[in-house]
């Protein structure tokens, strides 16, 4: 049985595994990229690139790859995976050049699709939809986990045996989730068997993706306008396609006639378009206003992804219960109260204010993950599962380079582009508080479109999408 505890077990324990390792890979190198730029004399751009890099590969094909694991089996697609990310994990560890690291950064995002787009659908194949929300709460604990062991780990690591070693440092563990997933996770799961990919309508997403992120990560200038532009009419040309293919990589009556679906869809693309820069803009006004340590620094930081690697699972576990609408959108409120908070930030701020915020915003996020994943997973059949759960990564990754965009726009227009020096302290805090300011509305707005989703228990299995072709 594909359902037995026993496969329940397993499929839990790999999947939150690799929740935890891909995450945590991401912030260890984060915090080696300076040691990094230093070895290969990479400038400040072209070292963000080892960063952009992994995440550009993973956004781009998140929704392929969730298709063609509906089609050939998730499992597949969820090893090899595994195998890309250990591949390319090695290779970056002896990388000749800078070059070279960032396209082995970009192959290991392909990597990182694989596993993000197919370990949610895996478990949602598997449980049972009353005891899915706490499922996915273990799931999302595992990569706050992640994030916040990530920077000290790594920062460890590089300190007393280089940067090569983070990557060295994770092979073992891929090794662990490569052999579970062959000895321990039996049999296959493909809702969509038999259908055919569709390549065009792949590679139309595919350039209209990268051409708006590419965009995101040039604001505030005039060329990153014209190619979220550009990008914009892409994706309108992909719908048109979309809707005329028998086999499209993204149904887009998903988005069309599947209110929860959209709208829970729409309310993560906001949540973490508001709180992604958090992190970012904290640390630079620990580091500069309050004087602290990078290590410090990330030590005190720490106290959000805790916050909320303690409260998902039982946020998972109350939207079992609850409407998930309510469960999320109270933590989308609990959000906007702490990036509220956070405008009210001057050189005379309390470490017991900031940790408190932090921790507010820490439940914040617990309670609206969880069950909004929950939310899109209970409304979508099995046959849409891998494309659900990529297209929910699609907007994690989306967010989070569009919430650091926001950040450097308000960073190029009150600042400039200058090195952040004590005589512009005053107008870092005034960027600060305004990019707070900017992420508390957009995050206020989040909460409309987390309650206008609707009620997803109010007629069960009918509230999930059905095709076309099925209602026929």
């Amino acid at each position: 049985m594909l359902d037995s505890p026993n496969i329940r077990r397993s499929a839990l324990l790999i999947a939150t595994l690799s929740s935890f390792l891909t995450p945590f890979m991401g912030s260890s190198v984060n915090i080696a990229l300076p040691t990094i730029g230093t070895y290969f004399g990479m400038d400040a751009v072209s070292l963000s690139w080892v960063a952009t890099a992994y995440l550009l590969a993973a956004a781009v094909f998140l929704v392929p790859l969730g298709r063609i694991a509906d089609i050939h089996g998730r499992k597949k697609v969820f090893a090899l995976g595994i195998m890309i990310d250990t591949v390319s994990s090695f290779l970056g560890a002896i990388s000749a050049s800078g070059l070279m690291l960032i396209f082995f950064r970009f192959l290991q995002g392909i990597g990182g699709a694989m596993i993000f787009g197919t370990g949610i659908a895996i478990l949602t194949s598997v449980f049972p939809p009353e005891r899915r929300g706490i499922v996915l709460g273990i799931n999302a604990a595992a990569v706050y986990l992640g994030l916040s062991l990530g920077p000290f780990f790594g920062g460890l690591i590089t300190q007393n045996l280089g940067w090569r070693s983070v990557f060295l440092a994770y092979l073992p563990m891929d090794f662990v989730v490569i052999t579970s997933v062959f000895c321990m996770l039996k049999g296959e799961w493909a809702g969509a068997m038999g259908e055919k990919f569709d390549f065009g309508g792949s590679l139309i997403y595919s350039i209209a993706l990268i051409t708006i992120m590419f965009g995101f990560s040039l604001l505030p200038g005039t060329l990153a306008l014209w190619l979220i532009l550009l990008g914009a009419l892409g994706f309108t040309a992909f719908v048109v396609w979309e809707s005329k293919s028998r086999s499209p990589v993204l149904d887009t009556n998903l988005l069309g006639h599947n209110a929860i679906f959209a709208f829970s869809n729409v309310a993560a693309l906001i949540n973490y378009s508001a709180t992604f820069a958090v992190g970012f803009l904290m640390s630079l006004y620990l580091q500069y206003i309050n004087g602290f340590s990078p290590e410090y620094a990330g030590l005190i930081l720490v106290s959000q992804p805790i916050a909320q690697a303690i409260v998902s699972p039982i946020a998972g576990k109350l939207s079992d219960r609850a409407e998930p609408r309510i469960v999320s959108s109270v933590g989308m409120t609990l959000t906007v109260i702490g990036l509220s908070l956070f405008t009210f930030l001057d050189a005379t701020t309390t470490l017991q204010f900031i940790v408190a915020c932090l921790i507010l915003l820490g439940i914040g996020f617990g309670l609206f993950s969880s069950p909004n994943t929950n939310a899109i997973m209970g409304s979508v059949e099995k046959k849409f599962y891998g494309v659900a759960a990529s297209l929910t990564a699609t907007m994690r990754l989306i967010g989070q380079m569009l919430s650091l965009g926001i950040a450097m726009s308000v960073f190029a227009v009150i600042i400039g582009r200058v090195e952040i020096t004590p005589p512009y302290y005053p107008v870092f805090l005034e960027s600060a508080r305004l990019a707070f300011a900017i992420f508390a509305t957009l995050c206020f707005l989040g909460i409309f479109a987390s309650l206008a989703r609707g009620k997803m228990r109010r007629r069960n299995s009918t509230t999930k999408y059905t095709p076309k072709e099925k209602q026929e």
